[in-house]
This record gives C-alpha cells, sequence and structure tokens, in this order.
C-alpha cells in the first residue's frame, strides 16, 4: 500500500477510533526504539510472519531519516542459508536485552514457545508491543497492545499499513525555531542522495 492509499485509507477512516489508535501505537514504538537508539526485533507466529510490515518499517526508516526503525525479522522456519535479512531465528530473543524493542504480530493467540521467549525478553528488559490479539497471555504481558479483534472493521495487514506509515510521519522532532535555508537544502539534498531501502 501506498502513501496515497494510506492517505485515501485515513479519510475514510476520519471519525473512528482506528487513527487514534494507530498513531498512539505507532508513537511508542518509535518512542521506544528511538530513545534506546535501535533495537527493533519484530516476530510473528509460525503460520504469519510480518514480512511485509518488515519492508513498511524499512522503506519509513529511509524516508523519515529515523534508521532506528528499521527492524530485524527473527523468523520461525529460519536457516542459515537463507539470505541474512531472512536468516535470524528465535534464538535471537533470548539475547533481547534492555534497551530492545520487541513487536509481536499475531492473528491470534501465539504459540506457547513465542510467549514463553516474549515473557523472558520482557524479564530480561526488553519492551514488548503486542499487535493482534485482544485478550490472552500476549496482551497481558506486553507494555502496549494494539488490539485488531476478529470481525474488526479493519483487517491486521491494513492496521500494520496505518502503523508503519505513522511511525515514519512522527518520526523528525520538531525543531525549535526558524531553521535556515541552509539548514532546509542541506537535509533535501541528504533525501535526495540517500540509497533506495532494502527490499524484500
Amino acid at each position: 500500500m501506498d502513501a496515497v492509499r494510506v492517505a485515501l485509507l485515513r479519510e475514510v477512516l476520519a471519525g473512528t477510533e482506528w487513527l487514534g489508535a494507530t498513531r498512539h501505537f505507532a508513537g511508542t514504538l518509535r518512542g521506544s526504539v528511538v530513545s534506546h537508539g535501535g533495537g527493533l526485533l519484530l516476530v510473528g507466529t509460525p503460520e504469519y510472519e510480518p514480512w511485509h510490515l518488515a519492508a513498511h518499517l524499512v522503506d519509513e526508516a529511509a524516508w523519515s531519516g529515523t534508521p532506528e526503525l528499521v527492524p530485524t525479522l527473527v523468523r520461525h522456519d529460519a536457516r542459515p542459508t537463507d539470505p541474512a535479512h531472512l536468516a535470524v531465528g528465535l534464538g535471537r530473543l533470548e539475547a533481547a536485552r534492555r534497551g530492545e524493542t520487541l513487536l509481536v504480530v499475531a492473528p491470534g493467540e501465539p504459540p506457547a514457545a513465542l510467549l514463553e521467549r516474549a515473557s523472558d525478553a520482557r524479564r530480561a528488559g526488553a519492551t514488548l508491543l503486542s499487535l493482534g490479539p485482544e485478550a490472552g497471555e500476549l496482551p497481558a504481558l506486553a507494555h502496549e497492545v494494539l488490539p485488531v479483534p476478529d470481525g474488526s472493521e479493519l483487517d491486521l495487514d491494513t492496521v500494520q499499513h496505518l502503523v508503519s506509515a505513522a511511525a515514519g510521519e512522527n518520526a523528525l522532532p520538531a525543531r525549535r525555531g526558524r531553521r535556515r535555508f541552509r539548514d532546509r537544502l542541506s537535509r533535501l539534498a541528504d533525501l535526495l542522495t540517500a540509497p533506495p531501502p532494502t527490499r524484500w
């Protein structure tokens, strides 16, 4: 989903709770990773890997100048022969520590093994965010939850688009005072000469 479609979707959702909820969740995500200098781990379930969200966060990180938003996609069936960005397995969650953020995306209650690793990561000091189930063990463990219950107006994929877009657009802090023309020109040059985002 491109920026134009996200903008149209936001128009359709004006007046609903979704816009505020997704922006709040994105703000929590952004605040967590930016304040700690990065360290975003993104994991789904064996049946549902959020690779699409990972790709959008990479894009938003590049467009917003916020490299901290680039996630490490943790996969259930990662193999050493996979490309580097797809070869990170669940063992990475065991190494999660204070200052890192773990975002679990699941259409329902995750398996017990993932819940145990998420709980261990939280105990080790990682910030735990949950996108998906409204009730159950995962939302009870998480520091912040954005529920996407079955039968809601939006599906999990659409909510992920709204979250990633909001995370990127809110990434640049407001500067105090007037910016000089040279500063604005330098920022534009940086954006135009940045390498293209990695494709998943």
